[in-house]
């Protein structure tokens, strides 16, 4: 049995920091992971920008509201899982995703939690579990699943080099150069025929 597990920003939504970054006007917070590795470092790192300016949830609910999905995202993802079971495994938080899963078709979402104020400020965020991506796909495989697994940057090539196959998707030419072995896509089409390739 396969499961398709999927990152979410930079492969099926733009990256919400980077759109929040632009409604701001404060790039520090263009950093992702496809910049900083260490997610707690970043997830700090941007909390910390948040406070310095006065910003909190609501603002940051707001921007998300006018994010669209890529072209061809939810295309995609209905197609894929027309054939196969797909998870959704984020390093986002649940009170940013919910409105963008509905625009994909509410696939199957795993992702973290804010601690959030009552006024609004995010003080904190809780990991759903240490390296949570490989830990889904190596608990996935111990139940029988044969994963296969695409994303952008630093935090999914665990999950992408731990399965059946894995696929760097819209990523950067750094991390592809660094990992030339991993096959890597630009379109959706052509990520969907090396899913049904890995699967025959």
């Amino acid at each position: 049995m396969y499961l398709t597990c999927l990152d979410m920003e930079g492969v099926l939504v733009p990256e919400i920091w980077i759109a929040f970054a632009q409604a701001s006007g404060i790039p520090a917070l263009r950093r992702t992971t496809r910049d900083e590795p260490d997610y707690n470092k970043l997830m700090r790192f941007r909390l910390d920008i948040l406070k310095e300016h006065g910003l909190g949830l609501k603002e940051i609910q707001a921007t998300i509201a006018q994010i669209d999905p890529l072209p061809g995202a939810k295309e995609f993802l209905d197609e894929l899982r027309s054939f196969t079971q797909v998870i959704i495994l984020s390093d986002t938080f649940e009170q940013f995703a919910s409105p963008l899963m509905e625009k994909l078709g509410r696939p199957t979402l795993f992702c973290n939690t804010l601690e959030v104020a009552p006024d609004g400020a995010i003080t904190g965020f809780r990991m759903r579990c240490p390296q949570s991506k490989l830990t889904t796909v190596k608990a996935l495989q111990s139940i029988g699943y044969e994963t296969i697994a695409a994303g952008d940057s630093h935090n999914d090539l665990g999950m992408i080099q731990a399965g059946r196959a894995g696929f760097l998707f819209k990523s950067t030419s750094a991390i592809k150069a660094e990992h030339p072995e991993l096959p890597a896509f630009e379109e959706f089409p052509d990520l969907l025929a090396a899913i049904k390739d890995a699967m025959a």
